[in-house]
């Protein structure tokens, strides 16, 4: 391969990936709303001379380029979070804004601009004969994955049958090469009392009062260490060896956590004693935790225990219709995930973006600094469909792509014109570094 003609290839795509990209940004498009973002994308993988693109019955956007049996995937989703408040921006988080080295608007690191960097680096592949007679490529522009990460690659392997030798989450990495990240759960705990009158409190049974003592127990676990002299052993001790086998990927992805999202009660009126209370509980996940760890963990709190049948522990599903009006309820169980750094696909991905541009992250100059105080391999903070692709479905993958994880979910999103570059040149170069692993 040569990597200058890759790299110059990419750059002459700039100008076209930023006007795909300000078309993306333009139709909004949160989870079970993508149908018009879809249709573009779709039109422009036509345009662009995919060998295949089509719209599946969940609404995925799949296309195509290679005849060969050996499959390997591009993974983008195409739906974003809402504005919030539109107070906290400077410009119109549709309309957006370009400079000569920036694009903002909703949806420009989270995560659109990997869905334009993958449809053009796929194209490369085609314009440069890169894609190996025996492999060929999909470029996947994924829905609902704001709402439930993964639902729609759970769709896509058991559904569809499609099942590639590897995946490539281009969800913004910020000039790194991302092998892993913390799974996360959602649990709701709901505790029953007997409501009474307010004036005689005693003699009811306050759900509200009992949940308070569950919620000190749920903090402390988050907070407390990992001594053994804590009533509640904290999360921190699935650091350690003693308390978890997969000790050495917990301390890479980092500790899991646990807080409390929401709260609801039930009540006669205000002028009586609450008979429910329930919660909802964000819970964050390392390596060596599972949805069944998880749970037992609550219930086996003290004050969950002291409140016996009153309270019970359980894990949210997701049952909403796609844009398409596809419903394919999965349990919101979202696991960790970790691919070993010497797995060939590390290596493919660190050979190729030395080859291409050094063993240091890239960037536009107003963040290359700070990118490069950082190692090259990394992992999220947040979630992606790897949950379902490496870790429901054992698929190894990897993550690169362009923008930033801090821009994700933030008012005034941008990401950098370099970035959608770097990153379809790379995502060229990778399928012939992989096959030489």
């Amino acid at each position: 391969m040569d990597m200058e003609k890759i790299k110059s290839a990419a750059m002459g795509y700039q100008a076209a990936m930023g006007t795909f990209l300000r078309d993306l940004i333009a139709i909004p498009a949160e989870s079970a709303q993508e149908g018009k973002r879809a249709a573009r994308i779709k039109e422009e993988m036509e345009r662009l001379g995919f060998d295949k693109a089509m719209i599946d019955p969940m609404g995925n956007v799949l296309g195509w380029m290679g005849l060969g049996q050996r499959l390997i995937a591009f993974d983008a989703h195409i739906d974003c979070v809402g504005v919030g408040n539109r107070d906290n921006w400077r410009f119109d988080p549709f309309e957006g804004y370009e400079n000569e080295t920036e694009i903002g608007g909703r949806g420009a690191s989270d995560q659109l601009g990997g869905m334009v960097s993958a449809v053009y680096g796929a194209r490369i592949m085609k314009d440069l004969d890169l894609i190996p007679p025996e492999m060929s490529v999909l470029v996947t522009g994924t829905v609902q994955e704001e709402d439930c990460d993964g639902l729609c690659w759970q769709y896509i392997i058991r559904e569809s049958g499609i099942r590639p030798e590897f995946v490539v989450s281009t969800e913004p990495t910020d000039g790194g090469i991302y092998r892993g990240q913390r799974g996360r759960m959602e649990i709701r705990v709901d505790v029953k009392g007997v409501s009474c009158h307010g004036s005689a409190p005693g003699r009811g049974d306050n759900a509200i009062y009992k949940m308070a003592d569950i919620l000190q127990d749920v903090r402390a676990l988050n907070e407390n260490d990992a001594s053994e002299d804590n009533e509640v052993l904290g999360l921190a001790a699935m650091l350690e060896e003693k308390h978890n086998p997969l000790w050495r990927d917990a301390r890479f992805l980092g500790r899991g956590t646990i807080t409390v999202s929401q709260i609801f009660y039930t009540s006669p009126s205000r002028c009586a004693v609450a008979d429910g209370c329930s919660v909802s509980l964000d819970r964050r996940m390392t390596a060596g935790e599972t949805w069944e760890s998880c749970l037992e963990q609550i219930r086996n709190l003290p004050s969950v225990q002291k409140y016996g049948e009153d309270v019970k522990v359980s894990m949210y599903g997701y049952d909403q219709p796609s844009w398409t009006g596809c419903v394919y309820p999965i349990e919101c169980y979202f696991p960790t995930w970790v691919i070993d750094e010497e797995h060939p696909l590390t290596r493919a991905m660190k050979k190729a973006h030395t080859l291409l541009f050094g063993p240091e992250r890239e960037g536009d100059e107003s963040v290359l600094p700070a990118r490069r105080a950082r190692p090259l391999v990394d992992k999220w903070t947040f979630s992606t469909n790897g949950v379902t692709i490496m870790g429901r479905n054992g698929i190894p993958c990897i993550g690169f792509g362009p923008g930033a994880e801090a821009q994700a979910h933030a008012p005034n999103e941008m990401t950098w014109k370099k970035d959608l570059v770097t990153c379809a040149a790379l995502y060229a170069a990778l399928p012939g570094c992989y096959l030489k692993e």
